[in-house]
């Protein structure tokens, strides 16, 4: 382990005061100054003092107004900052805002029912009121300052657009949720407004702030800081999302396809805006009638689960061109809510543009930050301006399968540059288990599989033979077999029913002896809509016994399948954790001719010859 060396920096680029170098044994004679060890700020006796913080709240006046009172929208900021702030010392800010600070609707039962034929009328689904509202509110929240006052950041928090003792209206996506976070930027840099109450003229300013500014947080929290990089709003410096979502639609939907996130079957844009609207009761009646019960209901198209302009204007992978901020990415592998394509996707996209990406992915589910010594060296890097090397650091780091996750594997880039793809195609008994190799099926091989929502994938995977799935597997490997990046399925099929489910699990097998709800098997999984093999923006009714055929991605993924096990390749119809519920019998048959699996195998052909013999 190499040896710390402790510098007290002078962080005159930064605004603060100059200070006297730093050793081991001697104090740094001012209580503001910055200690950098390892590249990393560190918690130093004047920041970490809570009894000297200030703490402050008020109100920035944003650009626009989505409640539509003729008003411009303010929305409700807290600060907590270092106490020598007090004494003129200017510094970087930390920010997280959220539409959940101010409290959600918990488990109220306002998702919408499955439970219905493909392209038919659903059952209403019953409406939410809000959030119990909480006008005696004083702080937001606490995330973040035990983290970053101590080591010498400001810490801000502020609540979305129609939630808490925010104006406006909670629009899921919406440009607003946009602009207010860059409000908020705006005026910690002194661009914007702000004020000491809601609908007050008395002024506040940041002249503590140095308007350098660093977003994070995780889920929603984490879209966030995207949704506002969009924007190339000035200032704000660096960004660390967490399980962030870069798209409504591939929230939503999956290759047209109607899918509920993991874990909240049935919920959709307005099941969210229902979840998280906590503003002001007097506003809400307005903004469900404008937005949820107006522009959701028009827009969301769940009978086809097409894309179209409203969900183009909630993509932000769309509005990416906006991106600058220096970016450190964080994703499980295995989070089924907002899944690993919602980062790597973005990631992809500020890679080809230049934007520094650093990535840090694991192998559990939703949510989970990266190690804070990294989040600590990108915010001293981009918001205290000190050179620590970040840029030439490794740009990827994966947790290892069995791995602490705080100890990740650090490596060149993702995917692995070594990787390349394998294409593998099925044979003959998917029934039971048919094969998984390098030679295409003959051109007359056909298999069929007969929906039932009533059984799990994983009773299907775990079936010896069933009717309701077809499952192909490699042979047993005899090497590992490290797979980086996105697979991919081609199909070619026909169905008895204008319209069907599509669902594909990636599996290992022998898959694991646990219960019926285990699915360690999984290695990815992904859905998509037959009706849209040929557009995403419009749905094709299927023709009894006329193939199409479809190619789409399953989720990224990086994942060593040890030596001893098969990779399996399932292909069913409805999946009743993600999909909606017809009823069961409609009939999908599958070419086999027509049909492959394509694999990101780290070492390419030789690797995976290896692994499987005979190569």
């Amino acid at each position: 382990m190499r040896p710390t060396l402790l510098i007290a920096l002078t962080l005159a680029a930064a605004g603060c005061r100059a200070s006297a170098p730093a050793t081991r044994d001697v104090a740094p004679p001012l209580p503001a100054d910055y200690v950098i060890a390892d590249g990393q700020s560190q918690i130093t006796p004047a920041f970490a003092d809570s009894t000297r913080w200030i703490r402050e709240r008020l109100w920035v006046e944003t650009t626009f107004d989505s409640d539509g009172d003729g008003r411009k929208d303010r929305v409700h900021v807290d600060v907590t900052r270092p106490g020598p702030t007090a004494t003129g010392l200017r510094v970087p800010v930390v920010y997280e805002t959220s539409p959940y600070f101010a409290g959600t609707l918990g488990d109220a039962d306002v998702f919408h029912r499955v439970q219905h034929p493909l392209g038919g009328t659903a059952p209403a689904r019953p409406l939410g009121t809000g959030v119990p509202f909480r006008p005696d509110r004083s702080r937001i929240s606490a995330s973040q300052v035990r983290t970053w006052v101590p080591r010498g950041f400001a810490v801000v928090h502020s609540e979305s657009p129609g939630t808490g003792l925010s104006q406006g209206c909670v629009t899921i996506g919406g440009m607003n949720e946009s602009l207010a976070p860059k409000a908020v930027i705006d005026w910690l840099n002194g661009r914007a407004k702000g004020f000491t109450t809601i609908d007050g003229t008395d002024e506040v300013r940041a002249t503590w702030s140095t308007g350098k500014v660093g977003m994070t947080g995780t889920s929603f929290n984490g879209t966030l800081p995207v949704a506002a990089a969009t924007t190339g709003v000035d200032g704000r410096e660096a960004i660390i999302p967490i399980a962030p979502n870069n798209s409504y639609y591939r929230y939503y939907r999956s290759n047209g396809l109607v899918r509920s996130p993991g874990g909240y079957l049935g919920e959709d844009m307005d099941v969210l805006y229902d979840f998280v609207q906590s503003g002001d009761p007097a506003r809400r009646a307005g903004c469900d009638q404008r937005v949820r019960d107006t522009e959701m209901a028009r827009g969301m198209d769940r009978r086809t689960g097409d894309y179209n302009d409203f969900w183009a204007a909630r993509d932000y992978l769309e509005q990416a061109g906006g991106i600058r901020a220096p970016t450190l990415m964080a994703h499980a592998f295995n989070d089924w809510n907002v899944m690993p394509e919602h980062s790597v996707l973005l990631v992809e996209a500020l890679k080809s543009r230049g934007v520094p990406v650093q990535m840090y992915f694991h192998q559990g589910g939703h949510g989970g930050e990266p190690p804070l010594r990294m989040m600590n060296r990108w915010f001293t890097r981009y918001l205290l301006g000190v050179r620590n090397g970040v840029e030439t650091d490794p740009k990827a780091y994966i947790v290892r399968e069995g791995a602490n996750r705080l100890e990740p594997t650090a490596y060149a880039n993702y995917p692995h540059p070594e990787a390349a793809k394998v294409t593998l195609y099925p044979a003959a008994g998917g029934a039971r288990m048919g094969g998984l190799g390098d030679a295409p099926a003959a051109a007359a091989l056909r298999e069929t599989i007969r929906d039932d929502v009533r059984q799990s994938g994983v009773q299907l995977v775990r079936a010896a033979e069933s009717t309701h799935r077809l499952l192909y597997a490699t042979p047993v490997l005899k090497e590992p077999v490290h797979l980086s990046g996105t697979a991919r399925v081609t199909i070619r099929l026909s169905s008895n029913a204008p319209a069907a489910n599509l669902s594909v699990w990636l599996v290992e097998l022998p898959w694991p002896a646990t219960g019926d709800r285990n699915t360690a098997g999984i290695i990815t999984r992904g859905w998509a809509d037959p009706q849209n093999s040929a557009s995403l923006r419009r749905s094709t009714a299927l023709v009894p016994g006329r193939p199409v055929t479809l190619s789409f991605d399953l989720q990224p993924d990086d994942q060593i399948v040890p030596a001893g096990k098969r990779i399996g390749l399932m292909v069913f119809s409805s999946d009743r954790d993600f999909t909606l519920h017809p009823p069961p019998g409609t009939e999908m048959t599958v070419e086999l001719a027509g049909t492959s699996l394509t694999l990101p195998v780290v070492g390419g052909a030789t690797a995976w010859g290896r692994a499987v013999g005979g190569r």
